[in-house]
């Protein structure tokens, strides 16, 4: 299993914090943001991460990271040219990195308490996708359940058929490349990674799990300040047992 965290984009929900500089390398209270997903793959047993972002602050990257030597990871790099969404970035990842291998995938603004490990050594194939309870899920894809199975995913849905919203974190097979190659761009001008997904569940192959543990999105301003806060505490309650 190979990690991957996508840490591309434009940064415009967190504009103009992100004027000078890569979202994903603002403070979220002690440390900088891309170092919490870093840390899951960690957690999770993967030492071999890629790291996705646009061609306008890669260098920062490889000058907080480095190869990862002194973090015990193998690091590596990949430039996506143009803002093409999230299922081309994987895309790229499964072309260029995964060859074929398994991969966990992690967007570079979600922070998570859950490890992924017993996912990864159980998974078999397919892919598997992550749940969370959310108050607003008009701003999610979000996942319709029954029977303990998926039976629909819609992205930002107007009208929600549920309030599972599947975050940031996917495990897919080398079947990533060939669904995501025939992924077309959205309204938004985007390839949705609910579109990949959905391809997976026309296939009868994706599967889920709800986390127990916290979720941040530290994709906003409000996103960003929350998670800031939230950690602290966290930090304040690991010095006090």
């Amino acid at each position: 299993m190979k990690g991957v965290i996508l840490a591309g984009g434009s940064g415009s929900r967190l504009y103009p914090l992100t004027k000078t500089t890569n979202k994903h390398l603002l403070p979220v209270y002690d440390k900088q943001m891309i170092l919490y997903p870093i840390e899951t793959l960690k957690k999770s047993g993967i030492n071999d991460i890629l790291i996705i972002s646009g061609p306008g602050h890669a260098g920062q990257f490889l000058e907080l990271l480095g190869s990862g030597y002194d973090l015990g990871l193998d690091i590596k790099y990949a430039i996506q040219e143009k803002p093409l969404g999230i299922a081309h970035a994987i895309w790229v990842a499964a072309r260029d990195f995964a060859k074929g291998d398994d991969m966990l995938i992690i967007l570079g603004d979600n922070i998570f308490e859950d490890s992924f490990e017993k996912d990864i050594k159980s998974f078999k194939g397919g892919a598997k996708v992550f749940l969370k309870k959310v108050d607003n899920p008009h701003q999610f894809g979000i996942a319709e359940v029954k029977d303990g199975k998926i039976i629909n995913i819609v992205e930002k849905p107007k009208e929600p058929k549920s309030d599972l919203a599947v975050v940031g974190a996917y495990i897919y097979d080398k079947h990533a490349l060939e669904y995501a190659d025939k992924i077309t761009l959205s309204e938004r001008g985007e390839t949705e990674v609910t579109d990949l997904n959905n391809a997976y569940l026309k296939k009868g192959k994706l599967i889920f799990r709800e986390l127990e543990g916290f979720w941040l999105d530290a994709g906003t301003v409000d996103g960003l300040f929350k998670s800031s806060e939230f950690i602290r505490k966290v930090r304040e309650h690991e010095k006090s047992c």
